[in-house]
């Protein structure tokens, strides 16, 4: 599993480990790592012509000991320095002593318009906000430029905890980042500034979860300091995704597979019933009972579905239910199904129809799946405002309604109801974004719930599979929801593989 951690946590982790190292040991570890990529990079160093865009402070610093590694193996390396009075003063001496140039910004124009590589050590992980406007302008002479950008940490301009972009930041083509990944690394809008991301190990000790509190002792002697807290975010990976699939045993009967039900479509939109059927059956469901006026056609598609004319707590037994794809204003079936004392996943017309006092007085596990639409106006702000803080958004919706949040979007997030790291899905693909994609999500996260997972689980491997599924119907090129319901299948047996 992957995790990210905040800058707090890093911070702490870092001196913690600089507490036992020699003075600058941590920053040559840095440094050597970031040399490294981006000698792998240029592939040829010697003669290669590399800027480094300097600012003041560390990042400043791993950017110049970098610069200077790559001078000594033939580079020809300036520096463009944003602010020469406060520039790291150990990193500024290797790099003039290794022979490079060093010019300030009004200088830098000739410089980057003939640069086989710019390096951004501009902000590091705790700026604020987006660029200045002298560093905007540098950033706007590297994009004319045409040359390969390398991100020192994270792309300057870019926030580190929260993925928020507010104003001009550096669009990187690869950003080397030091002991654990950031969570603006892994969360749109930053994460699309980031461009494809290194992970150098430093040797920083960061904690796997939360720790909890400890009891006040007497005081004793100084101690190193820790990293406070756990991570921030969490990206499954198949070996993570795998752990969780659940598999039947020889002992296995359909109500022990789980059995989902599925309360979706209307007469307007029949097709919604279908496509969440076909998740749910696709997602493992040992049976799946459908309720609604879409059950001709869900019969004709999918003749071992179990239909009932309704309401949805008379269909019969069922270990979780999905509520609310093409329901249309049926709010009576969204009501009915939310009185169940069963896991419940709410998505499309039902977050519109559900009564929010009912969702948050529910004693069994709630899974709410909106896009950021849905998400605003359950928060009662604008889409767009969802769209720059994703990150603050779901966790938000996650404590408001005391459900587990699964936010769609071109980086699908996963809130848990009780806090702690929010999951951040790795697997999806711009060709999700066609109608009916959704349903198929609702219906095979719900038949996870079935069997067994936890609301954060389920919704997590779900759209695992799902971005999986759909990686494998396009490939490249367009393809329905109904192409991604069927390679389901496929990618499961490629995870547990």
């Amino acid at each position: 599993m992957r995790t990210a951690h905040s800058v707090e946590t890093v911070r702490a982790a870092e001196r913690a480990l600089m507490a036992q190292l020699p003075e600058g040991a941590l920053m040559q570890r840095a440094a050597a790592g970031l040399a490294a990529a981006c000698a792998d990079l240029l592939g040829r160093v010697y003669g290669s012509r590399v800027v480094l865009l300097v600012g003041s402070g560390d990042n400043g610093g791993d950017a110049l000991y970098a610069g200077a590694r790559l001078a000594r193996r033939g580079a020809g390396v300036t520096a463009v320095l944003l602010a020469p009075e406060r520039t790291h003063a150990g990193g500024l001496a290797a790099l003039r002593s290794a022979g490079a140039r060093v010019v300030t910004a009004g200088d830098a124009g000739p410089v980057i318009a003939r640069a086989d590589l710019v390096m951004d050590g501009i902000v590091g992980i705790g700026g604020k906000g987006g660029l200045r406007p002298d560093a905007a302008q540098l950033a706007s002479l590297v994009r004319e430029s045409g040359a390969v950008v390398v991100a020192v940490d994270l792309p300057s301009g870019v926030g580190a905890d929260s993925g928020e972009v507010a104003g001009d930041a550096v669009r990187a083509d690869v950003t080397v980042t030091f002991g654990t990944y950031k969570p603006g690394l892994l969360i749109d809008p930053a994460r699309s500034y980031a461009g494809a991301v290194r992970l150098v190990d430093i040797g920083l000790s960061l904690p796997s979860a939360p720790s909890a509190p400890s009891a006040p002792s007497a005081p004793s002697a100084p101690s190193v300091p820790s990293a406070p807290s756990g991570p921030e975010l969490e990206a499954l990976q198949y070996a993570d995704v795998a752990a969780l699939l659940p598999s039947p045993t020889a002992s296995s009967d359909k109500y022990g597979r789980g059995v989902v039900g599925i309360a979706a479509g209307s007469a307007t939109y029949p097709g919604a019933a279908v496509l969440a059927v076909a998740g749910a059956l696709r997602g493992g469901a040992g049976a799946v009972r459908y309720v609604g006026p879409a059950a001709d056609a869900v019969l004709a598609r999918f003749p071992e579905t179990l239909v009932h004319a309704g309401p949805p707590s008379a269909a019969g037994r069922v270990q979780a239910w999905v509520v609310g794809p093409g329901i249309g204003d049926d709010a009576a079936r969204v009501a009915d199904v939310l009185a169940q004392d069963v896991p419940v996943l709410v998505d499309a017309d039902g977050l519109r129809l559900a009564d929010p006092a009912v969702l948050r007085a529910r004693a069994a596990p709630t899974v709410l799946t909106p896009h950021a639409g849905e998400a605003a106006a359950l928060l009662g702000v604008s889409r767009e405002s969802v769209e720059a803080a994703r990150l603050s958004s779901v966790r938000r919706l996650a404590s408001e309604f005391s459900a587990t949040v699964l936010l769609k979007g071109s980086t699908t997030l996963v809130a848990p109801a009780g806090g702690g790291p929010v999951r951040v899905n790795p697997t999806g693909t711009a060709w999700l974004a066609t109608a009916g994609s959704g349903d198929v999500l609702s219906g095979l996260s719900g038949a996870l719930l079935s069997a067994g997972l936890s609301g954060v689980d389920a919704a997590s491997v779900g759209a695992y599979l799902h971005g999986l599924a759909g990686r494998a119907a396009a490939s490249g090129a367009p393809a329905s929801a109904q192409d991604v319901a069927a390679a389901i299948p496929s990618v499961w047996r490629d995870v547990r593989g």
